[in-house]
């Protein structure tokens, strides 16, 4: 698996979830910790999802080629 597979596989979804997981933890008033880093939990996924995207995915596979 090369990196530009891993990372439009794995890591730009995830950096969606952790800003999703932010957003939540943000908006919830029980956990004080949570609350408290959402803003970072916020700005961690958006970091990971700007440098993801960085890099181009991976060239369409032709399956009736081979």
């Amino acid at each position: 698996m090369t990196l530009r597979e891993i990372n439009h596989r794995v890591i730009v979804p995830v950096s969606q979830w952790v800003m999703v997981l932010g957003i939540v933890a943000l908006c919830q008033p029980w956990v004080e910790v949570l609350h408290r880093y959402g803003v970072t939990i916020i700005l961690v996924g958006l970091i990971a999802f700007s440098v993801g995207t960085k890099f181009a995915p991976p060239p369409a596979r032709d399956e009736d080629a081979t």
